[in-house]
């Protein structure tokens, strides 16, 4: 490599179509742009046929060996970027953000530009952030972790976004479809900051993005600003509740239900006589063995972000 470059390695998501043939001018236009500012940039497709631990490999090997940092993008929506940022936690290399997503909370809350090409000239011109990521057993969550029936809501979302397009509004029609179908809740005992709780739930949410939890009108978003573990918990489970919680939730009033409670801690445990569950991290469904335990690593990740931003 060129001493006087610093390597863009540059993670995409195959479903996002960010090398697809009816992007091709605004990929080149990329390209052109990043090179204007000293990078030597390489393309790498996340998709199902690769092996991405291996990719990664590679990648982190080929910034490691530069004599300059650099900077590896990771283009697509959450999923994705919860992917390669489990992979830079805790190494001196940045994480640059092109939110190609539905709601991009990550890139929101950190003030990235949702445009493209403003969001490439935060990699290139900005500085970087810690950032505080939230753990869950061996994986982690930027946005939130969900246990019950927002598993299902996320299949059921992505179902609706196959046959109809991408919208932020499936995400209330496909709750609303789970709630009128799915009807089953979770005996679980949870210990928040060692304290243990017996609970039998539909849903229990935990989130780490304070924007989404402003969005949702939780009073729990200043508790992941300041880097700790925030969590919701539906105690009611017949169907008459589930809905008049979803209402409750459209109009922005979810705080103010009585079946509703949420609570802030350092460290959470969650236990279940069932060996797995089944959990959303981000977006994607995973099965994680029990007993699951929730922390939040201070500071374990650098992204790049403007100059001037607010506090995260």
């Amino acid at each position: 490599m060129n001493q006087e470059l610093q390597p863009l390695s540059i993670i995409y998501n195959q479903k996002s179509g960010f090398h697809a043939a009816q992007q091709d001018e605004v990929y080149e236009r990329l390209m052109t742009f990043w090179t204007r500012y000293g990078f030597e940039i390489q393309v790498f497709e996340l998709n199902a046929r690769n092996d991405f631990d291996a990719m990664m490999e590679t990648v982190l090997l080929r910034h490691q060996q530069s004599e300059k940092t650099g900077v590896i993008v990771a283009a697509g929506g959450d999923g994705t970027l919860n992917a390669v940022a489990k992979k830079l936690m805790h190494t001196d290399i940045p994480m640059g953000i092109i939110p190609l997503g539905t709601f991009n909370y990550v890139a929101r809350v950190l003030e990235i530009p949702i445009d493209i090409f403003k969001a490439a000239e935060v990699i290139a011109t900005g500085t970087y952030r810690e950032v505080h990521i939230a753990t869950l057993n061996d994986q982690i969550y930027l946005n939130n972790a969900s246990l019950g029936l927002y598993p299902f809501f996320i299949k059921k979302r992505e179902t609706f976004n196959r046959l109809f397009g991408r919208f932020p509004l499936h995400a209330y029609t496909s709750a609303l479809d789970v709630l009128l179908r799915e009807h089953q809740s979770l005996k679980l005992s949870i210990s928040i900051d060692e304290k243990k709780y017996p609970v039998k739930t539909p849903l229990i949410f935990f989130g780490n993005n304070q924007l989404q939890l402003c969005d949702m009108k939780l009073r729990i978003a200043e508790c992941a600003a300041n880097g700790k573990l925030a969590g919701v918990l539906v105690a009611k489970n017949d169907r008459l509740s589930l809905l008049r919680m979803l209402f409750q939730f459209v109009q922005g009033k979810i705080d103010q239900a009585s079946d509703v409670y949420s609570f802030c801690a350092e460290h959470i445990q969650v236990e279940s006589k069932k060996k797995k569950l089944t959990v959303a991290l981000d977006g994607e469904i995973v099965e994680l063995e029990t007993p699951l335990n929730f922390a939040v690593k201070k500071s374990a990740l650098k992204v790049m972000v403007p100059h001037v931003i607010t506090p995260v």
